[in-house]
């Protein structure tokens, strides 16, 4: 009988043992299946997981992309590990080699991977429109909306987003939205403009920090030269101070929209828009591009001087005179020699950029 229950014993020992064996290979098996590399179309595979999609749904855009993961077990390993709760909407990769448990850590993470767009200054909202476009990691849902829509969706008290967005280069998850984006850059302009509105000189003739964000603008067309900014800037306060018309090129060609071919002719001078400073007085009724920090600045922080004109000299730099007779003296010296009419205020280096 001893003898009997000495045998029962190791038996039940030996069955433990075994059964731990079989569990612990079973473990290491599901360990290396979990580090094993997955299976891709691609040395690096993109995927965009949206806000509220549930893990099911990740499971499957995952294997959408082309990513060999088993659903079931990329869901059971998500809920096992807690990231189910933590995955955060957007742009996912997966680089060749790495397993499912690197590709459930990174979920868990939220690391989305980094896009960028960047906005030129002097770029106007048709231009921005056309660069969200063609970024192929931008989702894309305004190509239908119009842009009085755009601006109420960001949140304007305008309905015209012409200089309503900071030049500047933005981060992004791939999948981001195009007006996600412009949200972001129009928050980014509202915060520069109040910040530098509240640096204007004393006596500008301006009432409103969308009045300098006008005049910003032109400047920001007018300047080929950083040196010149400010001094421009005085040009155009001075006039305004005297109720001169402003008389700027960038002004017209804009109001001239896709009619405008590149050559800036004297008819086009003398065709009313809103936005022609030479048949109109005083600021066109909205910004004719985007304008950067540096230009925002000269508007509301001009230099002081008593020049009323300017013109080109054909290097980026301008030339500037008090009376209207030294003025014509540079136009015939800088503009009439290259075949270019006389300009009350002449014709700086951006003035040749299309809106």
């Amino acid at each position: 009988m001893p003898k009997r229950h000495f045998s029962l014993k190791r038996a039940l020992a030996v069955s433990a043992l075994t059964l731990m064996l079989v569990l612990a290979v079973a473990v290491g098996a599901g360990v290396a299946w979990l580090r094993m590399p997955l299976s891709l179309p691609a040395d690096k595979v993109d995927f965009v997981i949206d806000e509220g999609t549930s893990m099911r749904g990740i499971a499957h855009r995952i294997r959408e992309a082309g990513i060999g993961v088993p659903a079931e077990a990329l869901i059971a390993l998500a809920r096992l590990t807690g990231a189910d709760r933590r995955i955060k909407a957007g742009g996912y990769e997966v680089v060749r080699g790495e397993s499912l448990w690197t590709l459930v850590k990174r979920l868990s993470r939220g690391d989305v991977t980094q896009r960028e767009i960047t906005f030129i200054e002097g770029w106007n909202f048709r231009q921005i429109r056309a660069a969200l476009r063609r970024h192929p990691d931008i989702r894309q849902t305004l190509d239908d909306v119009d842009d009085a829509t755009v601006a109420a969706m960001i949140g304007a008290s305008t309905s015209h987003p012409e200089g309503l967005f900071f030049p500047d280069t933005y981060l992004f998850a791939a999948g981001s939205s195009d007006i996600d984006i412009l949200r972001r850059a129009y928050r980014a302009q509202q915060r520069e403009l109040a910040e530098i509105w509240n640096q204007r000189d004393p006596d500008l003739p301006l009432g409103s920090p969308y009045e300098a964000l006008i005049l910003g603008s032109i400047i920001e067309k007018e300047t080929g030269l950083e040196a010149d900014r400010r001094r421009i800037a005085g040009v155009f306060i001075n006039r305004l101070k005297l109720g001169m018309p402003l008389q700027t090129d960038p002004t017209v060609i804009y109001g001239l929209g896709e009619n405008f071919d590149g050559n800036l002719r004297r008819r086009d001078l003398q065709t009313d828009t809103p936005w022609n400073t030479y048949t109109r007085r005083g600021l066109p009724p909205t910004p004719i591009a985007n304008p950067g920090r540096a230009s925002l600045l000269a508007a509301v922080q001009p230099e002081k001087h008593k020049y009323l004109y300017f013109v080109s000299r054909g290097d980026g730099s301008s030339a500037f005179s008090e009376t209207l007779e030294a003025h014509n003296r540079y136009v015939a010296r800088y503009q009439l020699g290259r075949g270019q009419g006389a300009r009350t205020t002449g014709q700086a280096a951006k003035e040749a950029v299309q809106p």
